[in-house]
């Protein structure tokens, strides 16, 4: 019987990749914009931590091929160029207008971009492909003395396509985040995947921009102090533990029947309950702080992670259809000797408070507020983030014609080591299980792996 936790590993690599041909790809028909037009973006869209790619990759391996199809490249070229014309956004780039706020703006000749590469690797070399492994950074696509978060004037999808010796072949993407959220991105590959295995343009639901929406009120009505966006001092040791030491990247397996144990521990003592995320995130938070060994105690900690809010909405429903981010930042704070002497269900509780807390009002307060006071840089001070891609239809939305991917998801969460991911198991028939992915200083790695494994 597999133990309820159980650390995965994956093999440290070096993958040499040769690029063949980088080129642009535009819509294959007249979309609903011309060179000079422009398309705004929420501010939602445009918060600080948005203004990023997310890089993912998906593995197919080349008993997936059939004899008679085109050539993948050829085929996921054509379908994306059919694509881009419902998802014409994806064709134009970003641009900074007043305040620093961006917007999306067309010019000629702009599209997505596609990168063709080969490796004389073969994907039995990677080893078990159930974990994302930081060394296939080099299968997502880069320019050459690329700035960190640069999102201006980049094309909005970036996607390579490297074939193994093996015939197999990997997708990486990276897409613009200010586009579109997780649920949005996965609409977006759906569409593209239905299309590349029906060899013609799929799109249901039809794609909505409708960013307009999340216009801020006139007069700004900002309701809620968004301690998410506070700039706070670092006075802890937290900070430093993960960025002075170069972090390494964990993962563990976490069974169903143990996250169903977590949960039932961990109810809070209101009788009000909680989500298995809320019981995951809080003892995720409590293992790591602890591992951590975070000083000085009276700090005060937070804790983020999104909520999705499309259904919180009345006044107006979003319609289906709309891609683009519809999430808030939920946070909550402990200071760290509440948090290490509190018990699991009190930490819970704050959990379930935070998520339960994004209401429509904190949406329209949160995009007053970035309106009023737009957050310059990211703050890391005291904070862990956890992203919860659980519920994503990652692996169902990408059956290109080749069948599930044998892996989705990130790659690499060492440049953003106060991240922590919760991903669905890769599985076809799926135990239930969630695989955590986490960054520590190695020193701090075993400790984690034993709070983690641990119930009150």
């Amino acid at each position: 019987m597999a133990p309820w936790v159980e650390e995965l590993y994956f093999p440290h690599l070096t993958i040499p990749i040769n690029i063949d041909r980088i080129s642009p790809v535009l819509p294959a028909a007249p979309i609903a914009a011309a060179p000079g037009d422009r398309l705004y973006l929420s501010n939602l869209d445009d918060m600080i931590g948005v203004r990023v790619f997310t890089p993912t990759v998906y593995f197919y391996r080349s008993n997936s091929l059939g004899s008679g199809q085109k050539p993948v490249m050829e085929t996921l070229r054509d379908a994306l160029a059919r694509v881009l014309v419902p998802y014409y956004p994806f064709s134009g780039r970003l641009r900074e207008t007043r305040n620093g706020k961006l917007e999306v703006f067309f010019g000629p000749d702009q599209g997505a971009l596609m990168v063709e590469a080969y490796s004389e690797m073969a994907l039995a070399e990677f080893g078990d492909l159930a974990v994302p492994n930081p060394a296939w950074t080099s299968l997502i696509f880069r320019f050459p003395d690329e700035e960190p978060y640069k999102v201006i004037d980049m094309p909005p999808l970036i996607a390579q396509v490297t074939r193994f010796s093996c015939g197999g072949f990997s997708l990486g993407l990276r897409i613009c985040h200010c586009l579109c959220d997780g649920l949005g991105a996965m609409q977006f590959v759906g569409a593209w995947a239905a299309t590349a295995k029906t060899g013609t343009l799929m799109t249901i639901p039809q794609p909505r921009w409708d960013r307009e929406i999340f216009l801020p009120r006139d007069p700004p009505r900002v309701k809620y102090p968004h301690i998410e966006f506070m700039r706070i001092d670092d006075g802890s040791t937290l900070t430093l533990a993960l960025w002075q030491v170069k972090p390494i990247q964990k993962c563990y397996r976490i069974s169903r029947e143990f996250q169903a144990h977590l949960k039932s521990l961990a109810q809070p003592k209101d009788h009000f309950g909680c989500t298995t995320f809320d019981a995951m995130a809080a003892h995720v938070w409590k293992s790591w702080v602890q591992a951590l060994d975070v000083k000085p105690l009276d700090y005060e900690l937070r804790l983020t992670f999104s909520v999705n809010a499309r259904s919180k909405l009345t006044n107006p429903r979003l319609k289906d259809g709309f891609y683009g981010n519809a999430v808030c930042v939920a946070c909550t704070t402990s200071t760290v000797s509440e948090l290490l002497n509190g018990c699991l269900p009190d930490t819970t509780r704050l959990v379930r408070e935070a998520r339960l807390g994004v209401s429509e009002e904190y949406l329209r307060s949160t995009v007053d507020y970035i309106e009023v006071d737009r957050p310059k840089r990211l703050e890391f001070g005291g904070k862990l983030t956890i992203t919860q891609w659980t519920r994503f239809s990652i692996y169902e939305s990408a059956d290109f014609g080749w069948g599930r991917p044998v892996y989705a998801g990130p790659i690499d969460l060492t440049p953003t080591p106060q991240v922590c991911v919760l991903l669905p198991e890769g599985e076809a028939i799926s135990s239930g299980a969630m695989v955590v992915c986490i960054c520590l200083p190695e020193s701090a790695a075993n400790k984690f792996k034993d709070l983690l494994s641990l119930v009150e």
